[in-house]
């Protein structure tokens, strides 16, 4: 039965739609929904560019002193693919239930063009990889919409790519939208960062270092370490290791290989050096995390990938 859609039932409708614990894929693209029943601390996790609305349940996010905070009265947009730590609140009785909306970055650049000289616009706002903002009515309502249209496929079908729209619109007009903005439209000094990072997503698994980042970027040593570390919150090297370790981690979910390839794929000379990373960065042994996943996420697929390890809720 599909739940009657009245203002307060966001979870609600979430709910049916999320019947696993872990992330529920759902019919229109780059939109899923978590359950999840279990208290978190301190989970590594790497969040592709887009936006977080908790309905149900409390999370926050932890990136150098910053605190994120994301819960029914305020969501989580993300800019850029960040590396942050996170810890949730939930339980069998009011389980986190938590849309995940991935970012369509060429409808978003689209958007931010479109925004350029409008009123309420400030392009000297510097960018900001990850944001915390209060929701909003407005957001509220298309996420309503949203909800209710995936539970009507004809409606789905017609509405669906509006909503979506209207969705990276509402977002990126919020109240910390210019610093997502200047994030996705970027200055010169951004930009060289931004396409800095999608480098190293190419070829995390290569040798690289910081001079030669540092030199495809166009920029000095000094310089590109700096602004790398403002607009991400670390360093290269340590941005490098944890996208290493989270594709790693999916590909021991995936159980696709034995620890010694697993480990020469994504860039580490010694097996045993990842497994001590590995260990460290996650609190558990590989073995361990792989059920640790599948217990909280459910089963991993291929077509999740998409260059980033999928986010811990």
């Amino acid at each position: 039965m599909i739940p009657h859609s009245t203002p307060s039932s966001l979870p609600v409708l979430a709910a049916a739609l999320a019947p696993r614990t872990g992330y529920n894929a759902t019919l229109l693209p780059g939109i899923r929904i978590l359950r999840s029943e279990t208290v978190l601390e301190d989970v590594p996790v790497l969040y592709r560019p887009g936006a977080v609305f908790v309905l149900q349940g409390a999370k926050q996010g932890f990136l150098n002193s910053e605190v994120y905070r994301y819960d029914a009265d305020h969501y989580l947009a993300v800019s850029v693919p960040v590396p942050f730590r996170m810890a949730s609140q939930a339980s069998s009785d009011q389980p986190l239930l938590a849309i995940y909306f991935d970012f369509d970055l060429r409808l978003a650049a689209e958007i931010v063009r479109a925004l350029e000289g409008h009123v309420g616009h400030d392009g000297g706002v510097r960018a900001k990889s990850m944001v915390s903002s209060r929701m909003m009515p407005s957001i509220a309502d298309v996420l309503q919409r949203l909800l209710h249209a995936l539970h009507h496929q004809k409606e789905l079908a017609i509405l669906g790519p509006g909503l979506l729209r209207e969705l990276h619109y509402r977002v990126l007009i919020g109240p910390q939208g210019n610093a997502l903005m200047a994030a996705l439209r970027g200055n010169d000094t951004t930009d060289r960062i931004v396409h800095s990072l999608a480098l190293i997503r190419e070829r995390y698994n290569a040798r690289l270092s910081v001079p030669e980042l540092a030199a495809e970027a166009g920029m000095s040593v000094p310089s590109y370490h700096a602004d790398f570390k403002t607009l991400t919150g670390t360093t290269p090297i340590q941005y490098i290791k944890a996208l290493r370790l989270h594709e790693a981690r999916l590909m021991v979910a995936q159980r696709k290989s034995s620890m010694a390839m697993i480990a020469a794929e994504v860039g580490y000379a010694s097996p045993a050096q990842f497994s001590r990373d590995f260990k460290r960065h996650f609190h558990r042994t590989p073995s361990e995390e792989a059920k640790w996943m599948q217990e909280h996420l459910g089963e991993p697929t291929q077509a999740r990938r998409q260059n980033l390890a999928p986010e811990i809720g």
